[in-house]
């Protein structure tokens, strides 16, 4: 298929030509983060197709995994299990720009389709490899997944509820920012590939992405010569009559601000209040107190008065309510699109992204519904095309 299209602003990467043998969420992330820029992106999946179409509630062909993170992309399937499924999988690794697997360590190079393999014949190709711990080390063969990446980086421990209990985040934030980091990763080695002319291997992992996440706790950890101090008491979420609110300080004289607000003077001029070291360290005696004010009045009371204190405050919102949002509708920071099979799918506007073209991406593909297509893009002919259908090595949900 030629490139007859010029990059834009809005499509930076049209033209460049994607293959994503990922599944589950972060490396199909990246790819489709790359698809959002203007890239052909080929989701090349086995004939039971991507592991995410099935980790939830189905809708069609898809979850709301599947469905969000594989916007953008056309879909080959393709079993591996076959000679000539991979002779397929290194005939389109040959003209493709970047390549992004998730398989474990290995596997890709015992297939026949590794770093190695192919950029002995596509020597500008960009590869990239999504793992739970990496290529090498003494944990690469362990299995990895987000929660696994989640307690092995320190985010659980750091995530300790009002029950005393580390808990994960609720939300498959391991895989996201791996997806975004791997974002990253490819998009420098494509503009250094402009001016060395080749391309190299790349390996993100889930573990270090989250570490990554974590950002000074490492530091903090050893500066402090073990668990730290909590940063900003009595900065938390706090139930009010009909909701929760979120409040936060990030100075001394806000939280004198705040015990205004909420008319407690008396904890302001509390010696074992007086700052915030001194706060952290009694923040027993302090948030009880706190709760209780809280709890007698809305949500909305509440916000009044701290914004017109100039104190950090938010109402905490579900996904749902995100939607809703006043804010969020102006803004457009939502972006949907009606999925076959599916229904409306909604997801957070990439951000950074110049435009609206984001609005007009394609929906996610059902299994090999661009199969037909993507093999004729990349030469053969039709006949062919019905024979390795016919023979189980390629599969199309269109006839």
């Amino acid at each position: 298929m030629e490139r007859k299209l010029s990059p834009t602003h809005e499509a930076p990467y049209r033209g460049l030509r994607v293959l994503d043998f990922g599944q589950g969420v972060a490396s199909p992330y990246c790819a489709m983060l790359l698809g959002v820029y203007g890239a052909d992106v080929i989701k090349v999946e086995p004939p039971e197709g991507d592991w995410s179409r099935y980790l939830g509630t189905t809708y069609g062909s898809h979850t709301a995994l599947s469905a969000v993170y594989n916007r953008g992309k056309r879909s080959l399937c393709l079993d591996l299990k076959h000679g000539e499924g991979i002779a397929i999988a290194k005939r389109l690794a040959g003209d493709c720009d970047v390549l992004i697997e998730g398989f474990r360590p290995g596997v890709a190079a015992r297939l026949g389709i590794g770093y190695e393999a192919l950029a002995s014949d596509n020597p500008s190709l960009i590869y990239l490899s999504v793992s739970g711990f990496g290529q090498v080390g003494p944990y690469a063969k362990r299995p990895g997944s987000d929660s696994v990446a989640q307690a092995f980086s320190g985010l659980v421990s750091v995530n300790v509820g009002n029950d005393k209990i580390p808990h994960r985040v609720g939300t498959t934030i391991s895989d996201v920012a791996t997806g975004v980091y791997a974002f990253q990763a490819i998009a420098t080695a494509l503009f250094a590939r402009a001016s060395v002319g080749t391309g190299r291997w790349i390996d993100v992992n889930l573990a270090q992405s989250t570490a990554a996440l974590l950002g000074h706790k490492a530091a903090e950890y050893v500066l402090e010569g073990g668990v730290p101090r909590a940063l900003n008491v009595p900065a938390g979420s706090y139930q009010t009559t009909d909701g929760w609110l979120m409040v936060t300080l990030v100075n001394e004289p806000q939280y004198k601000r705040l015990c205004a607000a909420i008319e407690r003077d008396d904890l302001a001029s509390d010696p074992r209040f007086a700052d915030f070291a001194k706060r952290a360290d009694a923040a027993d005696a302090l948030i009880p107190r706190m709760r209780d004010v809280f709890l007698s009045q809305s949500t909305e009371t509440w916000l009044t008065r701290l914004h017109a204190a100039d104190v950090i405050a938010e109402r905490i919102l579900t996904p749902g309510d995100w939607l809703h949002n006043v804010h969020v509708e102006a803004t457009k920071a939502a972006v949907c699109r009606n999925t076959p099979g599916v229904g409306p799918v909604y997801a957070a506007r990439t951000p950074g992204f110049m435009g609206l073209s984001e609005d007009n991406l394609r929906p996610a593909p059902d299994i090999g519904a661009d199969s037909r297509e993507v093999l004729l893009d990349a030469g053969f002919d039709r006949t062919a095309i019905d024979n390795l259908i016919s023979a189980g090595i390629v599969r199309s949900s269109v006839r």
